[in-house]
């Protein structure tokens, strides 16, 4: 029996690693661990098909250390015995244990040796997060990565990669990938390489070729085989930040039913990354000083839906959106960043007043380094008048309250009283 496209196309090397720049590109940490022959045990958590068993096959391709794969869950203590009497045989094992999060101390107990002593490296993976599912002893002996959801730029360029490739991918077979398909595929698919390579496979499998023994894959063969319908997409692929958009346009304008609309054809579409990451850009972009309890309730919602996956994640998406439509608006967090930056970027920075700076080195007192500095906790009320901004920018407003609620009112008022007795 032939193995599933997305197995054969696993990297081999560090290189031919899609995605996770962050750590596998040039100059990274991986990156770097691997080319020193370096490596340390490592705990990678995301979201399923992001490539933490790729990086792992990829860290044992490139440094020629045996590479052997187990389940916390299913596998047991008599398994790691095995991967631990050959990597005393033949040195250096690189283990990767999946759904490491529900590894019991029975088997934590047998590898903590075997972490302390390098002769297993161990590469734990899991979709929960690891500093509340996983034991603290495991924890301090590994380095924690985070992976993310994959671009559709990268998935684009897997699935290019798969069909061309004759060794292990569709390369042998004459594959005509409409450019709707392998754009609706990079962006349904919700950055898992898995689902989009299996999907593609089964497309071309399933698709008699034609007379000149091509295999068309049109955009309905791609929506049947992923089974999500192009709802969000036009032959552009426009039509999808159009909804995005829309989405986000609805909730400033305070249109509870609209908003659903559009976060409905998102929802039908599959495309959890593009709401989870449009509804935290509008809390705190739209609501943000107005409320700022309800930008935490969002990020926590967000959590909760990437936790229970589609068709659940709805519901807390669902009340997220109508607090947010309802709530009272504010940008002035943004403006006021923005208009900081404008200053920045323009020039108009300006020197650090001699009391601000770092006094914590041999030499500052004789600089005059933070010796006038007055610590505001001794002062009454926890403040004392002194001057923060660089002197050519001394007065400089760059937050200016919103009255849209009561809590930004209240911090407001205090803004403003602090300032007046600032300028006194």
């Amino acid at each position: 029996m032939q193995q599933p496209l997305a197995y054969r196309m696993r990297p081999t090397t560090i290189e031919e690693v899609v995605g996770q720049q962050q750590l596998v590109g040039e100059g990274k940490i991986i990156n770097r661990m691997v080319k020193a022959k370096m490596l340390s045990s490592m705990i990678l958590y995301g979201p399923p098909g992001t490539g933490k068993t790729s990086i792992a096959s990829a860290i044992a391709g490139s440094t020629k250390y045996a590479f052997r794969k187990l389940n916390a869950a299913t596998d047991s203590k008599k398994d790691l015995q095995i991967v631990a009497e050959e990597a005393k045989m033949s040195g250096t094992v690189i283990l990767l244990l999946d759904e490491i999060h529900r590894l019991d101390k029975v088997k934590q107990d047998f590898l903590l040796p075997l972490l302390e002593s390098g002769q297993v490296v161990l590469i734990g993976a899991t979709t929960e997060n690891p500093y509340i599912s996983i034991n603290p002893a495991i924890r301090s002996r590994t380095q924690i990565f985070e992976v993310h959801p994959l671009s559709p730029d990268d998935i684009k360029t897997a699935v290019n990669r798969a069909l061309s490739d004759k060794e292990r991918g569709l390369g042998n077979v004459k594959v005509n990938l409409s450019d709707p398909a392998l754009n609706f595929l990079s962006q349904s698919t919700n950055g898992d390489l898995r689902s989009a390579l299996n999907g593609l496979e089964l497309a071309v499998k399933s698709t008699s070729a034609d007379r000149e023994n091509v295999i068309n894959i049109s955009l309905p063969i791609i929506e049947e085989c992923v089974q999500r319908k192009a709802i969000t997409q036009d032959k552009d692929g426009d039509a999808h930040y159009d909804v995005i958009s829309a989405f986000q346009k609805s909730i400033r304008g305070s249109d509870v039913d609209a908003a659903l609309h559009y976060m409905g054809r998102l929802i039908e579409g599959g495309d959890l990354q593009s709401i989870s990451r449009r509804l935290m850009v509008i809390a705190y972009e739209d609501i943000g000083m107005a409320n700022l309890a309800a930008c935490s309730r969002t990020v926590e919602a967000i959590e909760a839906a990437n936790k229970l996956g589609f068709p659940e994640a709805r519901i807390p998406l669902a009340d997220t959106v109508i607090e947010l439509c309802l709530s009272p608006k504010s940008n002035s967090g943004m403006t006021a960043i923005d208009a900081a930056l404008s200053d920045i970027r323009s020039g108009l920075s300006g020197e650090i007043p001699n009391h601000l700076k770092d006094a914590h080195y041999s030499g500052a007192k004789k600089l005059g380094h933070g010796t006038t500095y007055k610590y505001p906790h001794d002062f009454p009320n926890d403040w004392i008048k002194q001057q923060y901004l660089p002197d050519k920018l001394a007065g400089t407003q760059y937050y200016k309250p919103k009255q849209t609620s009561r809590f930004e009112r209240a911090y407001g008022e205090r803004y403003q009283a602090l300032r007046a007795a600032q300028t006194k």
